[in-house]
């Protein structure tokens, strides 16, 4: 069996189970507890389950990881993704761009674009992109979330409803098997869910390591975008789903 996809399996008993032990692993598998510790500790790595002395479990689906630590995680990815979908926007063009790391380094990756617009409720998204002349930055009102720069609430989600942009850019912390985008914080989802409404063109941005990812707050459904980029072919069920509904799939 290829590592991917007994580490596929793996992740899949974790996500039944709650927790599963070493021992049983290599029952179910077949191979040494060496092996299923190299794939324990590299689902970890990918943020995709915690792991424990003799065994794994689930991520929490309540707490998202600390800012600093998502910052780096998987960084390579996220900077391929990024460079893939900038191309997408052409010079003169408005966007909104929301809360997360991603979308951050989306943002470092926009600024060889000329004459952009952009609506933002991420500090250090405006923070990059103001110092750009010729970009006009506009930063949304209410409340800041001092773990990530984050600008949440109602007041927030009334601000984004003035506008009507071209693209629509967001980052998600977890897609469900049936597509569903999760989050951790229902402020958060209520922003994203407005600039997903007020966009010509919905791009989300995601990493292999968010499918199958677990949180607690619905945002909506996979099929609201118009394109995804990622790093890896999605599960076999997404790229169903993606295909059905006519959502451009990007893997860079």
């Amino acid at each position: 069996m290829a590592q991917r996809h007994r580490q596929d399996l793996i992740f899949e008993k974790v996500q039944q189970a709650g927790f599963v032990t070493i021992d049983e692993l290599v029952e179910c598998f077949q191979v040494t507890p060496q092996t299923i510790r190299r794939d324990l500790n590299q689902l970890a790595k990918d943020n995709r389950i915690q792991r424990h002395h003799g065994g794994a479990s689930a991520e929490s689906s309540t707490q998202n990881l600390a800012y600093q630590t998502r910052k780096i995680m998987t960084l390579e990815a996220k900077e391929k993704i990024a460079a893939e979908l900038v191309k997408m926007i052409p010079n003169g063009a408005s966007l909104f761009i929301n809360i997360g790391t991603t979308t951050e380094t989306i943002a470092r990756a926009l600024l060889n674009h000329r004459d952009l617009r952009v609506v933002t409720n991420n500090l250090h998204v405006a923070s990059i992109l103001s110092p750009k002349e010729d970009f006009t930055v506009i930063i949304a009102s209410g409340e800041v979330r001092s773990r990530d720069g984050g600008i949440v609430g109602e007041a927030t989600r009334d601000f984004i409803n003035q506008f009507q942009m071209d693209f629509g850019i967001i980052g998600i912390s977890g897609i469900h098997s049936d597509g569903t985008l999760l989050d951790y914080d229902y402020r958060e989802v209520r922003v994203a869910q407005a600039i997903i409404t007020n966009s010509r063109q919905v791009l989300l941005a995601a990493d292999h390591t968010k499918f199958g990812r677990n949180a607690m707050v619905r945002l909506g459904n996979i099929t609201q975008a118009d394109h995804l980029f990622t790093d890896q072919r999605p599960p076999n069920g997404i790229c169903k789903l993606l295909a059905e509904n006519q959502v451009e799939l990007h893997i860079v």
